[in-house]
């Protein structure tokens, strides 16, 4: 396999997180109830049931994981590139990060509360803290971080088991009332919800997803030292194996957080629902890292691969450019369509995206060498303007 090729697996991987996280965030823009542990099942059809189902045990805290393997790989590519150029590799880092963290912050507050940007931005800067570890180091940390984050869902799960029974939705549906009237209207208080809602979303975000994101990141770039995912011949034999331990204990706890979720909203059964889920997805994310890699090794797929590929190769201005389209759709900003369309409506709106963006991005990067804000943000990196035709590496 040659090295564009092995390149190209892992930004088809990319490609492939991109869409399975592009089905979860296009909910949150889709209704203000998603995340509350209100369900709003009026009209629901039984695809609509099953779907909904199907997002939380499969997708739901497990594309992110994905995503987040995949950055800490990309920072020893990053590490690659400079002693390459015989630059030094911390200060590009810093500059990268620095930047990434701005997109993040005007991402956050103009389109998306739900923003991972600034969140890799930060915990990036913790990764190169602890670039030096030992990999067997920073695997047991990374596991460290899984374990404590989901003893602590357990204990929050048994909290509020063991609290006196209150009744918060009338509460929950005010705001999301004020929220829906907020998004519906001029860009200025659409801004406004933002902010609210990212504060809102701050302790999700410090106490779930930074230290399992974390942990991934530290996983990644223990692969992308030994160049694991470039070595065919090294993981080839593993990947069966990887699929099924991943699915056995994957699927069950997808399984159990879905049930929690869908049936059990705002309980406490829906609390270590999720606890479990910390536990697990990492499981289910190595499962369709092998699942993806032995399909795109197997040579059926070449032309689905190249346009997952280009996809990934583009993914910070793809998942920007999903946002851009989501809050035309759903906001104040375009046509306000928020808490008007079905489940399956809203998800199909999200394939039809992501198609569009797989033929853009390969149209795209026949012309040129990066996409519009990997270009901006490669400016940053390396102090200059690279170029923009389409010779050259074009990998990290």
């Amino acid at each position: 396999m040659r090295d564009r090729d092995r390149i190209a697996n892992i930004d088809a991987l990319r490609g492939f997180a991109l869409f399975g996280i592009l089905l979860v965030n296009i909910l949150a823009f889709s209704s203000v109830y998603y995340g509350t542990g209100i369900h709003t099942v009026d009209g629901w059809s039984s695809l609509d049931a099953v779907l909904a189902f199907l997002i939380s045990a499969v997708l739901e805290l497990k594309f992110y994981l994905l995503f987040s393997f995949l950055f800490g790989y990309s920072v020893t590519l990053q590490m690659q590139s400079a002693q390459k150029a015989e630059v030094a590799f911390l200060p590009r880092m810093l500059r990268r990060q620095a930047g990434l963290f701005l997109i993040g912050a005007v991402h956050a507050l103009v389109l998306f509360h739900g923003d991972i940007l600034t969140t890799y931005a930060v915990l990036g800067l913790l990764l190169l803290a602890l670039r030096d570890v030992r990999s067997g180091s920073k695997i047991r940390l990374a596991a460290a971080f899984v374990v404590a984050t989901a003893v602590l869902w357990f204990a929050f799960a048994f909290l509020q088991w063991s609290a006196p029974d209150r009744d918060d939705s009338a509460l929950v549906v005010d705001h999301a009332q004020m929220a829906l009237a907020a998004y519906r209207g001029a860009p200025i208080a659409i801004m406004g919800q933002h902010r609210e809602d990212i504060v809102s979303f701050l302790p999700m975000l410090l106490l779930l997803q930074a230290p399992c994101a974390l942990a991934m990141f530290l996983i990644g770039f223990v692969f992308g030292q030994q160049k694991l995912l470039q070595n065919r011949d090294f993981y080839r034999p593993y990947l069966g194996r990887a699929i099924c331990w991943g699915l056995a204990v994957g699927l069950p706890g997808g399984a159990a957080y879905a049930c929690a979720t869908q049936f059990a909203p705002g309980t406490s059964l829906e609390t270590a629902g999720l606890a479990v889920s910390v536990l697990t997805s990492p499981f289910l994310t190595v499962a369709i890292i092998a699942a993806m890699l032995m399909a795109l090794d197997s040579g059926r797929i070449a032309i689905c691969r190249d346009y997952l590929a280009s996809a990934g190769r583009m993914a910070l201005s793809n998942y920007l450019m999903q946002s851009v389209v989501c809050a035309l759709i759903f906001h104040g900003y375009g046509f306000g369509l928020i808490g008007e369309l079905s489940f399956t409506a809203t998800l199909m709106v999200a394939a039809i995206l992501f198609g569009a963006q797989l033929v853009s991005s390969r149209w795209w990067l026949r012309r040129f060498n990066y996409g519009p804000v990997e270009w901006l943000l490669r400016a940053v990196t390396i102090g200059h303007w690279p170029r923009w035709d389409s010779s050259g590496s074009s990998n990290i």
